[in-house]
């Protein structure tokens, strides 16, 4: 299980990352782009993903890591259930997400 507060210690730990509120959501913002959000009432994450890493972590998992069901879940876009991922696989889902989105160019 992941608590909100050691995802937060996680994200706010990578280079220019900030945390921003988004809609009725915490998100994490690297150059202004969102890599990470939180939801509050779900206890779930949404990170941002490429799609072969997406495809990884969703196979690895349980119903721990799946798409959004929409467009976005199409574009990278996965949920992960907090109370049921180990912190070790959150933490490198995170890096990747962060990773993924530092990376690109404006």
């Amino acid at each position: 299980m992941v608590s909100i507060e050691t995802f937060r210690k996680l994200a706010l730990s990578f280079e220019n990352a900030a945390e921003e509120p988004h809609f009725e959501k915490t998100s994490f913002r690297v150059k202004k782009k969102i890599f990470a959000t939180y939801d509050e009432k779900k206890n779930h994450a949404v990170l941002k993903f490429n799609e072969i890493d997406q495809s990884v972590f969703c196979a690895s998992s349980d119903m721990i890591f799946y798409p959004i069901p929409n467009k976005w879940g199409k574009q990278g876009w996965t949920i992960v259930e907090l109370s049921k991922v180990r912190p070790e696989m959150f933490a490198d889902a995170l890096l990747l997400s962060y990773q993924s989105v530092a990376s690109k160019k404006k």
